[in-house]
């Protein structure tokens, strides 16, 4: 066992803090002061890059999250930077073609990432042979994971046979990653002993404080030989986020395991993160305490916030605890999957549905529907007859491998992105989030800053272009002649919150004589997939809305013409809304 080396740490500050705590929102500008110090502590690694960072850069922030890469590297060149990598699904919510997995890795290579934390959500380990084998030809480090779960079908035996895997198809590292915090200090120490006593490569654990057991996990991982713990900088730890890195720093201080980090300078870093933190009030978590009941829900510390995120948004955060009561059930509907991105948006989503529709499984996700075909590989157990039953009537599930079913993609991204970007970067970028990455590209070409910085109402000359109706706090206020949507808390205070470009105003046409089809949730219009004059008969897919970066599709009630469409793609609607009438 190595209980006498030197405790490696990794530390997620830039990277799973803010995802978990701040809903990803941290930009890079409040990055680059501190890059300095943090590339003198001596971590193991530093987790900057993947999971949900390239989305949120690309949604919410206008930024580049290839030049964020490339920014960090150039004031920290020394410490290895490290990646969360979904592995068919790169950084996405679907799985792609192999041959944009390898371009993906490669080109994150190319902007300074050494270690890549591959896994997949439902531990189908297929899913990251092709990644495993990119990142090992490149030449950089492998971090083989295993998503760490709780159920009726997954035990300590399966984990020890899983790190054995993992390392026979190329992992240099073997992490454990209990993205939920469902860890016990006794689990703990037998998975770390089964696993350190079944092969010769490092063990890395990730876990998180929300259940309260972090510090006891994290002594019973080291006593256990563990080689590499992740932690986050004090001020950005704990609640659903992770274990302080200097309580750890301190604990080991003087022992076998000291880490051999400098507590000053942590203290110095630390001090910066309380002013950055500042900035993203408006995206904190109400969540940061402890709570027990995660070991029941088993909800990941970013899959909280940023569910608390998305049910303010759509005016329905009093439906939290109701949902976080329906994800154990939809999970074990669907065969008990872990809980990891983007299984935990799958399984959030549809819980978060069932309850604001006020029926299970009465709207089904497209992703929810793939998931349980088994377009993301295979579950864990058998699935709820009823909802298989529901869910085959529009297709047939399959037992290969995902990606085998998919052709080359590449080829057709570039046709598409033609006249629209020209770099490799800016291509992959839509071959993972095509409409995103679209409106982020005509956000530059605009001249949109590249970093969004906190909006705040100054005495500097406006023009207001909407009056906002009673007790809303969103104006529309025109700025150089660019639109912006603005939040004002009560009596008139500026919020510090992103300003984002207003979507255009949508002046709904008068609503035809027929069937109108209303918006069945709360969401944006993907696409439309009809127009007006189409012959529809019902049942048909009409229009597809998105809702929690799920989507979901909206069919025909009745047969007959489109008379007229209410709505368009990228348009914001309200549960009850008018769609479009079928006449």
């Amino acid at each position: 066992m190595n209980t006498s080396s030197p405790l490696k740490v990794t530390e997620v500050v830039l990277r799973d803090a803010h995802q978990s705590l701040l809903a990803t929102r941290m930009r890079t500008e409040d990055m680059l002061p501190i890059g300095e110090k943090l590339d003198q502590v001596g971590f193991f690694s530093l987790e900057m890059w993947g999971g949900a960072t390239f989305d949120s850069c690309l949604r919410f922030l206008n930024e580049d999250p290839w030049e964020r890469a490339r920014k960090l590297k150039k004031v920290i060149p020394n410490t290895p930077f490290q990646m969360l990598l979904r592995g068919q699904n790169c950084v996405g919510y679907r799985h792609y073609a192999d041959d944009i997995v390898e371009r993906f890795v490669k080109k994150s290579v190319d902007v300074g990432i050494n270690i890549f934390r591959i896994f997949d959500a439902l531990n189908d380990l297929r899913n990251i042979e092709t990644a495993i084998k990119t990142v090992n030809k490149c030449g950089e480090t492998v971090e083989g994971c295993i998503s760490y779960t709780v159920s009726p079908f997954h035990s300590i035996e399966l984990y020890t046979k899983m790190a054995r895997q993992l390392v026979d198809m190329g992992s240099d590292i073997v992490c454990i990653k209990d993205m939920a915090g469902l860890l016990t200090p006794e689990a703990t120490g037998t998975l770390i002993r089964g696993i350190k006593n079944s092969v010769d490569t490092p063990v890395h654990l990730h876990t998180h404080a929300t259940t309260g057991l972090v510090g006891m996990n994290l002594q019973a991982a080291i006593d256990a030989g563990v080689d590499m713990v992740d932690t986050a900088i004090s001020s950005l730890s704990m609640g659903a986020g992770h274990y302080a890195t200097e309580c750890i720093v301190a604990a080991q201080k003087g022992l076998a395991r000291d880490t051999g980090l400098d507590l000053n300078l942590l203290e110095e870093i630390s001090n910066y993160f309380r002013e950055v933190r500042k900035n993203y009030a408006e995206f904190e978590s109400d969540f940061k305490g402890v709570d027990i009941n995660i070991l029941k829900s088993q909800i990941p510390g970013g899959m909280i916030s940023n569910m608390e995120n998305q049910l303010k948004e759509q005016n329905a955060i009093d439906k939290l605890q109701d949902v976080l009561l329906e994800v154990p059930r939809v999970r074990k509907d669907m065969g008990y999957p872990p809980l990891v991105t983007p299984t935990s948006q799958i399984v959030g989503s549809q819980a978060t549905l069932n309850i604001l529709t006020g029926e299970r499984y009465k709207l089904i996700t497209k992703e929810t529907r793939e998931c349980v075909l088994g377009k993301y590989g295979k579950l864990p157990a058998s699935l709820d007859p009823d909802l298989l039953a529901k869910v085959e009537k529009d297709g047939e599930a399959i037992d290969c491998r995902p990606a085998d079913l998919l052709e080359p993609e590449w080829d057709q991204v570039v046709k598409d992105c033609k006249g629209k970007c020209t770099s490799e970067e800016d291509m992959l970028s839509y071959a993972l989030f095509p409409k995103v990455a679209l409106e982020f590209f005509k956000n530059r070409e605009q001249g949109f800053p590249s970093t969004a910085k906190p909006a705040t109402l100054t005495p500097k000359p406006v023009t207001t272009s909407t009056t906002p109706v009673a007790g809303s706090d969103t104006y529309t206020v025109n700025v150089n002649g660019q639109a912006f949507s603005v939040q004002v808390s009560a009596g008139g205070a500026p919020q510090q919150v992103l300003a984002t470009p207003a979507a255009p105003a949508v002046t709904a046409a008068p609503v035809a004589s027929g069937t109108s089809i209303t918006s069945p949730l709360p969401g944006s219009v993907f696409s439309l997939k009809v127009t007006v004059g189409d012959q529809v008969n019902e049942g048909d897919v009409v229009i597809i809305m998105e809702s929690m970066k799920m989507e979901t599709e909206v069919h025909a009630t009745a047969s007959g013409t489109i008379n007229s469409i209410q709505v368009q793609e990228g348009q914001k609607v309200n549960t009850g809304d008018n769609l479009l009438v079928i006449g």
